[in-house]
Order: structure tokens, then sequence, then C-alpha cells
């Protein structure tokens, strides 16, 4: 019986319905001839599961509260619940899967079950499936568990998953713990551990500011709307979340990135941002925004590092912030891809620097998971003021196969954090770069237009390159346009 840790706890603590804490990726497949359908996938999960043994576990509270939650096995463990079964109606089109997933992500978790989800969504476009995953932050951790989709996936095509007509589970739960019982491992702990109370007096201390903080907040709406007061002025970056979520997918390909940094120098993550930066640049100006009066969008982006005071993981690296000015003021793409790239200069300097080949080389598929970590890290930073969290994940550069279907695309779907209206994970894999982007359904209507600015940005780079071919960006013009148009109406 492991307690759950203080700062899985926050997690908990923090998660309201405008901001569930819940990572999510969303994968595409071709099944071809492997068979894999929905009976395929629960049996792959149900062979795989053993290995992150807390997918089959619950939270369990302490009576009284007296110490921190545990985790206990699910004793009504079904996993017909947790991997579900989905459709697109024709024409199985791609917003239509961005649709579903944003529905799906806006709902939390149930937290009387473990805390995931996986849906296998059929009827996609030229036979191909989607599944989409969705863990709790609590969830993992990357110390203890990692991300159940790290697990499933194999570098060759070869089913290695028994047919769910001969797969048995062998697996039993542990009984619960009794209330008595759960008293006295808490009495217990918190005299043998010092830890165990101060976690306890942190969780309860945590927990009253929040509920403090909230009802300030409430307070001050309240007056604001009595006195006729304006409140603080919002941002397209920040405002007061709904429960509701946008989706949007981009995929370019890692050569260009890779000719861009031949070119100028930097990293091929230093194109990316770069990308992200001058995507965020031309969105903004379809919204009218004064690049005077925002030159800079402060971004923290998790980066993996060598460093023994930080939490070990599981991956043989840490995550650590590191606080990056994206200068979505400058018009040049090239000053804009300088800039960003110095910025990352003293990261690379510090010795502590985990080079992309050896991510996309560790076991498993890493991204999902460091993408978890990564929000993870962010969330407890929010209050130094970032305005957005961007994750960046070198993923494996060869095809990979779930029960012998090959994945041919792979999506984060990361979180928001409260009062933050975008989030943006990127996965490189298999020779291509994969943008998903997390927007608020009510504060950020357009952000299909950000997606197309992505492509856009990306475009006036490669336009850079020595040799490269002149030529007139993708529907510029018209995207622009039309998006100043949806600006206005909303």
């Amino acid at each position: 019986m492991q307690r759950l840790r203080q700062r899985d706890l926050t997690f908990l603590v923090d998660e309201t319905p405008a901001a569930p804490r819940h990572n999510a990726t969303v994968e595409i497949f071709d099944p071809g001839d492997s068979g894999f359908d929905y009976d395929r996938l629960v049996a792959l999960i149900s062979d795989r599961i053993a290995f992150v043994p807390r997918y089959r576990q619950r939270l369990q509270q302490v009576p009284g509260r007296v110490a921190n939650p545990v985790w206990v096995d699910d004793e009504a463990f079904d996993i017909g619940y947790h991997v579900r079964r989905s459709a697109l109606p024709r024409p199985g089109s791609a917003d239509q899967l961005r649709e579903l997933v944003g529905r799906i992500v806006s709902r939390p978790l149930d937290r009387g079950r473990p805390l995931w989800e996986v849906y296998f969504v059929e009827g996609l476009a030229d036979g191909q499936v989607a599944l989409l995953y969705k863990t709790h932050q609590a969830l993992v951790d990357g110390v203890d568990t990692v991300d159940l989709g790290q697990v499933l996936l194999d570098r060759d095509d070869e089913p290695k998953v028994p047919s769910a007509q001969d797969w048995t589970d062998d697996w039993a739960a542990r009984r619960k713990p009794s209330t008595a019982g759960l008293l006295a491992a808490a009495l217990k702990e918190t005299v043998t551990d010092p830890r165990t109370a101060a976690d306890t007096v942190r969780g309860t201390l945590d927990a009253t500011l929040r509920n403090a903080e909230s009802v300030a907040g409430r307070v001050a709406r309240v007056a604001n709307a009595l006195t006729g007061r304006r409140p603080e002025r919002e941002t397209p970056l920040s405002g007061r979340l709904s429960q509701q979520r946008r989706v949007v997918t981009v995929t370019t390909d890692l050569a260009d990135y890779r000719r861009i940094r031949d070119d100028h120098g930097g990293t091929v993550n230093d194109a990316v941002l770069a990308t992200v930066t001058g995507g965020l640049r031309a969105w903004l100006m379809t919204r009218s925004e004064s690049m005077g009066g925002l030159r800079k969008v402060h971004a923290v982006v998790p980066m993996s590092v060598i460093d023994r005071e930080l939490e070990a993981t599981s991956l043989g690296t840490q995550v650590a912030p590191h606080f990056v000015d994206l200068p979505v003021g400058e018009a040049s793409p090239v000053v804009r891809l300088h800039q960003v790239s110095y910025s990352f200069q003293s990261h690379k300097e510090t010795g502590r620097a985990v080079a992309a080949n050896r991510l996309a080389g560790i076991a498993g598929f890493a991204p999902a998971t460091f993408h978890a970590i990564g929000s993870r890290v962010a969330a407890f930073e929010l209050r130094r003021g970032f305005q957005i969290v961007i994750t960046n994940v070198p993923g494996p550069q060869s095809p990979l196969y779930a029960a012998g279907a090959r994945m041919v695309g792979t999506y984060p779907v990361p979180p928001l954090l409260p009062g933050q209206t975008l989030a943006i994970g990127i996965t490189s894999y298999d020779g291509k770069v994969f943008y998903g982007i997390t927007a608020d359904r009510d504060l950020v209507p357009d952000a299909d237009v950000l997606g197309q600015c992505l492509r856009e940005a990306l475009d006036e780079l490669l336009d850079t390159v020595s040799g490269a071919r002149p030529r007139a960006p993708r529907g510029r013009r018209k995207s622009t346009a039309a998006a100043k148009k949806r600006a206005t109406k909303s």
C-alpha cells in the first residue's frame, strides 16, 4: 500500500471542471492486414498492463483525512470501462476526429476508478483507426509509473499479443484495507516517518489556501460586477477558462527543420520553437493584436537534463523547466530563429542537456511519458507568470506497431493550466513532426487559424534557406483575410 505523494496530491487539489488535470495523446494507425480492432486492443492492453500496475489501482481516502490518500487495487477493475469504443460518421475526416477528441478531453476522469481511459476510434478515412489515451497527472509521474502508451508499441510488425479468445487474466486484486487498517497505517507512518506528517500538514494547508483563493476570486468578480469596475484585461493567451476544449493537429516534415538547422545553425528544437514563434505572431496579427503591446510571449519549455538534485525518473533523465521569451514582435523569421537559438544556448552550455537521439532511443514510446512529466513540471511553476506551455519531445525515427498495425501519426494533447487559453505539444516520429494544440473552446474560437499559421511560419523559414525556390506561402493571404473576418465576428 503506497501513499500518494504530496506533489501528486496537488494535481487533485487544484483540479476544477474548467481545468481538468489529465494528459492525452492521439495516435493514428493503419491496420493493414493486421486485424487490429477493438478486441485486439483490449487483449494488448490486458497483456501489457502488468508493466504499469498502478493502472489497476485507485485512490482510497484515509478517514478524517489524517494522511494523504493511498493507492489500492481496484477490486471492481473492469477493463471494458477503461478501454472504450467509438466511431466517426462518414467521411471520417480529421476535423471530425479533432471534434471528438475535444469533447472527450473536456471531461474530468472519475476519481472513484483508476485514473485513465483509452478510446478506440473507428471510421477514419482510408480505413485508419485512432487511439486516444487520457491519463491523470497524478497517475503518470515517470518515477513509479510511465504512460500506458509507452509499453504498447513494438518496433516490428509481428503481432506480440494473444488473441482475445485465448487470453485469460490471472490478476487478482488485493483486499481493500479496512478503516482501522488505514488509520493504523497512517498513525504508524506519522510516528516513524516525519515526511508523512509534513505532507499531511502541507496538504491541509494547501487545500485551505486554495479554497481561500477561490472564494477571494468569486468575491472580486461580484464586487467588479456591482461597482462596474473592469477586471484585469484578458489577452488572447489568458482568460477565465470554460469547461470545453478545442484540439488542433498539424503534421510537418522533420527534414524541413533539419534544412533550417543546417543552413542557419542551432538545433532542430530551435527551428521548431522559431516556427511556433512565427505561428503565434501571425495568429496574433489576425486578431488585430498590436505587436507594440505584445513584443514577447513568456513560455515555459520543459527540457530533459541530467541533474542529480532533481527527482529521478525511470527514464534515465530528469525534466527541468526552461523559460524563454518568444520574440513574436520580430518581423524577420531569421532574426526570430537566432533569438530563440540564443535563449537556449545557456541551457546547452550547462552540460546538463540531453541529446535528442538519446531520448529517441529510450525503450518503448517514451514521448507519451515525457509530455506527461513536462506538463507536471510546468504546473509546479505556474506562479512564475509564464503565458504558455510548450512541450517538445523527440521520438524514434523508425515506425512502431500496435498488434501489427503501423502507427502513422501521434499528436500530444496537453492540458490547459488555469487562466491559460493555449498549450502546445510537439512530437517528432518517423520523419514527421506532429503538433497538438489544446485551446479553450470559447476563448479561442479560431484555434484552427493558429494551426494554419504554424504551417505558414515553417514555409517562411524554409524560404530563407540557401537555394530555396521562391514561392508564395500556402494560402497566406486567403487564410489571413478569413481569419480576420472570423475574429471580427467573434
